[in-house]
């Protein structure tokens, strides 16, 4: 069972990106935006597979021409922040080719979106020939039937009629109106702005305080726009997606099915894995290791490891007998599966410890550096409004163009200072220029990620420790009837095969990176919980202790400002 994620983002002006621009880049085209007059140009970007544009019946034929279409979306946006558009990146299956692609694109895209009155841009990537993906760019507006955009909210009037308060659009309120509703003013009684209807208002004798009728703060939503920005319908968008994709892997003949489903709605222990990105795959195609995909490999390893332990001990359970050699080796067993679990936790834990640190030895040093750049371009900013004030300034005013030119002075030796300071900092980071610093801020959020990945790491093996030792007091309970003496023996004989049997496992599973000092520790904890070569009386009591060290909250993670440094 395989995960092709449908993974949804906003195009809107507050992100700093164009519709225009969107579709020049998915479609490695020349596109021209009329809003901002900018040429987007992405002709010499590889990778382009297919590319087709999708409209409804009642959009304009022009809008085929998606510089034409993406041009309209934007014109029809008037503030600085709008939403532009949506877009779907969706993994492609590798068990479909070319053909098989289109098809399934063109069936999903016609039957979910363009039925329902979006239009429709998409394009297949395939870069490396590993990384087959398409970009679906959709408009956000309804259309009428003549072809003309819907609004996306309306304003929303409170009325009142007989001391209750409703809602009403403005056409509602035409209707409304000779029912009694009444908008409500802003009306200056005292010292205060009362909103009142114009009846009450008049039998007082209230001035009216502007002309803006009490409403919504945002207005009446339009019903089609709020079901496509819910997350009930991505929800669906999603089933629909694995629903049709799994019918054309079907009729290629391939086993491989795919469930749009979260891990924890599946009820799978596996670990899920990170978003690896271009950048990371070229990394690794060029010979070097990305952390991404490092960490996505040990997540794969200790999935495959945890599901043949949980097998193993599922069997163990279903097989184990009351008698000695089979108790013995039950226990074995189980102790090894905990040396597993244990090795898995302090990794972890290491791991963390290492990343926490590299982050703490470069996130000053880059903070100071992005306040260098924040402080730069404000003082330049400041400067070239002195230099126009003093251009602008009379001789006859010495004064203050001697005022003028000391803080233009003032902020140029001050510029002068931060513009050491920060090729110092490039130096140091061996890099040349700020685009070069865009490496170490996507570093530091991979970094960032897998910190999290590996606190979810920690606390599933622990859990499975935990889950691990229940088994073993359980055993070890129904032990109890047995001889002792003759247990101790016969696990003594066996205890050098389990814990080699968990070792093979480790170094299969960790290759390189396995470490035997780490092991070491595993030997020296398991044998405290478990409580082996110390009287029954205190095992509880020890026992309880660790849970309370391997359960405690850790650190988070708090990068000095550069003053705390200073």
């Amino acid at each position: 069972m395989a995960i092709y994620h449908l993974e949804a983002k906003v195009v809107s002006r507050g992100t700093g990106r164009s519709a225009v621009a969107a579709s020049a880049y998915m479609s490695c085209s020349k596109l021209y935006n009329d809003y901002d007059g900018v040429q987007h140009d992405y002709t010499r970007k590889q990778g382009l597979v297919w590319q087709q544009t999708f409209l409804p019946p009642m959009a304009p034929a022009a809008w085929r021409d998606r510089e034409v279409l993406w041009n309209a979306v934007e014109e029809a946006e008037k503030t600085n922040d709008s939403r532009l558009a949506r877009e779907f990146v969706v993994a492609l299956p590798k068990e479909l080719d070319k053909q098989g692609w289109t098809e399934l694109l063109t069936e999903f895209i016609q039957d979910h979106f363009v039925a329902d009155g979006m239009c429709a841009d998409v394009a297949v990537h395939d870069t490396d020939g590993h990384n087959p993906h398409a970009h679906i760019l959709l408009t956000v507006r309804p259309l009428n039937d003549d072809g003309t955009w819907q609004h996306k909210t309306e304003k929303e009037y409170l009325c009142v009629r007989n001391g209750e308060e409703q809602g009403f659009t403005a056409v509602e309120f035409k209707a409304a109106q000779s029912d009694g509703w009444e908008k409500q003013y802003p009306y200056k009684v005292g010292k205060k702005k009362v909103y009142m209807p114009p009846s009450e208002a008049d039998a007082h004798g209230y001035e009216r305080a502007d002309k803006h009728p009490k409403s919504t703060r945002y207005g009446r939503q339009n019903p089609i726009s709020e079901r496509w920005n819910s997350e009930e319908q991505l929800v669906s968008w999603r089933a629909a997606w694995a629903d049709v994709s799994n019918r054309y892997l079907e009729r290629a003949g391939s086993d491989e099915r795919i469930d749009h489903r979260s891990h924890t709605a599946r009820g799978l222990d596996d670990q899920p894995t990170i978003h690896e990105g271009v950048f990371a795959r070229r990394m690794e195609c060029e010979g070097k290791v990305s952390d991404r995909c490092e960490l996505n490999r040990q997540i794969r390893e200790d999935n495959r490891l945890l599901r043949e332990l949980k097998a193993q001990v599922q069997k163990l359970m279903q097989a184990v007998k009351n008698t000695v050699p089979a108790i013995a080796g039950a226990l074995e067993r189980l102790r090894g599966n905990m040396l597993i679990f244990r090795y898995q936790v302090l990794r972890a834990q290491d791991s963390k410890q290492a990343a926490r640190k590299s982050l703490s030895d470069i996130l000053p040093d880059f903070n100071r550096y992005t306040g260098i750049v924040k402080q730069l371009k404000a003082m330049a900013k400041e400067r070239k409004n002195l230099l126009a004030e003093k251009k602008n300034t009379s001789a006859l005013q010495p004064i203050k163009r001697h005022e003028l030119s000391q803080r233009i002075a003032e902020l140029t030796e001050n510029m002068e200072e931060l513009r050491s300071e920060k090729e110092l900092l490039l130096m140091q980071f061996d890099k040349s220029d700020d685009a070069g610093m865009k490496e170490i801020r996507d570093w530091a959020s991979s970094m960032e990620a897998s910190l999290k990945k590996l606190e979810q790491s920690e606390s599933k093996y622990a859990a499975e420790l935990e889950e691990a030792l229940a088994e073993y007091t359980r055993l070890t309970e129904q032990a109890t009837e047995l001889d002792a003496d003759a247990l101790s023996a016969e696990r003594a004989t066996l205890r050098p095969d389990a814990q080699q049997a968990a070792v093979q496992r480790l170094q299969a599973a960790y290759g390189t990176q396995y470490q035997p000092e780490v092991l070491r520790r595993c030997k020296r904890d398991i044998a405290v919980l478990l409580g082996e070569d110390i009287p029954a009386e205190k095992r509880q009591s020890i026992r309880e202790t660790l849970r309370e060290i391997n359960q405690q909250p850790q650190r988070k993670h708090k990068p000095k400002s550069h003053e705390q440094e200073r």
